[in-house]
């Protein structure tokens, strides 16, 4: 049985991503991941003026869905929250349903040659983060842990790839 689904949107990355994303993602919360077939239209979260997706709107368009359990929606769209010039993901606290965006997270967006092994270390970091969150964990303020919070892709590469112990203890608690 799947315990995680992933939900690719209008995503532009190879597709060896969301396989990373599972192989990242299964031994941190003991699931399984699976993927689920792409039906969802980003353009009625669109915001014209600032050429993002709202992050909000697409976790109340996951939450609309049937429940096949808990999703991560991964995009290659810019988001943004009302209150945040952009984000790298989203989730609903101890909920159903996460976002990322990989937008951000190449190396081509700061002027560099690209570089997929960090391109896959940061997806991963931020899918843990963010399913993390649906699993009911704030932001940790260890800086080795991949719950520390993320403002920039600096952050994401400064901060750990693992759940600290006491981030991986609420996790087990959480599962039972």
């Amino acid at each position: 049985m799947t315990d995680l689904w992933l939900l690719p949107l209008a995503l532009r990355e190879p597709p060896e991503l969301l396989r990373w994303l599972a192989d990242g993602l299964a031994p941190v919360f003991h699931v399984e991941v699976g993927l689920l077939p792409s039906e969802l239209a980003l353009e009625g979260g669109r915001h014209p003026r600032r050429r993002q997706v709202d992050a909000g709107w697409i976790l109340s368009q996951l939450l609309g869905l049937p429940d096949p359990g808990l999703v991560l929606a991964v995009t290659s769209e810019d988001l943004y929250l009302p209150v945040f010039t952009y984000v790298i993901g989203e989730a609903c606290l101890g909920g159903r349903a996460a976002v990322v965006s990989t937008h951000r997270l190449h190396e081509e967006r700061y002027g560099l040659p690209p570089n997929m092994e960090r391109l896959r270390a940061r997806a991963v970091k931020e899918a843990i983060h963010e399913i993390g969150h649906c699993h009911g964990l704030v932001h940790c303020p260890s800086g080795a842990c991949v719950m520390h919070s993320s403002s920039s892709v600096e952050d994401v590469d400064n901060k750990g790839h693992e759940l600290c112990p006491e981030c991986a203890r609420a996790v087990a608690r959480r599962r039972g």
